[in-house]
């Protein structure tokens, strides 16, 4: 019960403390926060290919078997679950996967990162805007497969395996890491342990997003304690993410802001 109790409770603090671009006192916050409502203004009628491809899942009829390596699902807690119920409640709307797009363009968008596929909706909003490659990261066979189902975007590699393992070989192997979506596990120990291998790749230019920071208890210390890092210079509370930014000619400071 406490675990269903708290994105609500949370939703309620959040919403009390919440600031909008009237109360911004950050030249730099404004200016990106009035960036985001512009790009999500101007994106109307763009990407609807996508929203094509999250309706077609949405009335899929396939059932398939789920291996999760993290905390689960609150809603689906059977390892056979419907193509259907997961496109509806474990994947982004496209009001986030539009921010995630806007944040990952205002870097150099050569390398970047997206830990969680699922069935692909966010991949292909950051593909959209990937200059150089996307990396994709999923755990469980079918959502990797069926992630690929529809036209993959030509930039994306998507890759199957348990991250602890993946992840660590293809930073080895890779540039510096400009963006970066985590959307996996939402545990504590796991999303920081992910902050922590990305950080070594990370510069000035770099943003990292984290989804549900208030999904558990768990994830809100797990972004308490990453917002705190002595690397992160500003950080944006959205409620259902959070972004990074690690500019180090800014000054530090954290914003919960309306969205």
């Amino acid at each position: 019960m406490r675990q269903h109790l708290f994105p609500l409770l949370a939703y309620i603090k959040y919403w009390l403390v919440k600031e909008d671009q009237y109360a911004i006192q950050s030249p730099f916050v404004f200016d990106i926060y009035n960036g985001l409502i512009g790009h999500v203004q101007q994106s109307k009628d763009k990407d609807l290919d996508i929203e094509e491809i999250r309706k077609k899942l949405l009335a899929s009829k396939e059932i398939c078997e789920i291996e999760d390596f993290g905390a689960g699902s609150k809603k689906l807690r059977k390892a056979t679950r419907r193509i259907s119920s997961i496109t509806k409640y474990s994947t982004s709307t496209r009001k986030y996967s539009l921010l995630y797009q806007f944040f990952c363009s205002k870097t150099p968008a050569e390398q970047v990162y997206e830990l969680g596929t699922c069935v692909g909706l966010n991949t292909r909003y950051l593909a959209n805007v990937t200059k150089g490659s996307l990396f994709t990261f999923e755990g469980s066979p079918s959502l990797w497969k069926k992630s690929q189902e529809f036209q993959k975007p030509q930039n994306t590699h998507f890759v199957l395996g348990n991250l602890k393992n993946s992840l660590p070989y293809l930073l080895d192997k890779n540039h510096p890491v400009d963006f970066a979506l985590l959307d996996a596990n939402h545990t504590y120990q796991a999303t920081l342990a992910y902050f922590e291998l990305l950080l070594p790749k990370i510069q000035e230019s770099s943003i990292i997003a984290i989804a549900d920071i208030h999904w558990s208890k768990e994830m809100n210390q797990a972004w308490e304690k990453i917002k705190s890092h002595p690397r992160v210079v500003i950080s944006l509370d959205f409620f259902e993410c959070g972004v990074l930014i690690f500019d180090n000619t800014l000054t530090k400071s954290h914003y919960i802001l309306h969205y």
